[in-house]
């Protein structure tokens, strides 16, 4: 039995310096930071968070839609599904992602999660 790889990665990760789109990705310090490179929180939402789970397929684009594992929201139903739009939709507008050869080898089927934060007042 293959053993899923996790990946957590808090919004203060964002400010790691990653490779250009053009340029493969290395590691998945790398994958998170240019997923959260893409994220932009929505609107009065301070000290929320949601965590996303998702399989990459070699070539860079996800098996299935993002599954939301944790949410963090205050206020209405209406509130928190678009704080999880917001989310879902940075990762579909990062992708494909370009994977080096050898990320790209042991990263399929894996299940990653990744949160998405908005900043704390």
């Amino acid at each position: 039995m293959n053993t899923a790889r996790f990946l957590v990665i808090a919004g203060a990760l964002s400010v790691v310096s990653f490779p250009s789109a053009a340029a493969s990705l290395n590691s998945m310090n790398e994958v998170g930071a240019a997923l959260l490179a893409c994220w932009t929180p929505p609107a009065n939402t301070d000290n929320s968070s949601v965590t996303l789970s998702f399989s990459f397929k070699r070539d860079g684009t996800l098996i299935g839609p993002p599954k939301t594992t944790a949410i963090h929201v205050g206020g209405d139903d209406k509130a928190r599904k678009a704080y999880v739009d917001a989310a879902t939709k940075a990762m579909q507008d990062c992708l494909p992602l370009s994977f080096s050869p050898s990320l790209a080898q042991g990263i399929a089927g894996n299940v990653f999660t990744l949160q998405f934060n908005s900043p704390k007042k």
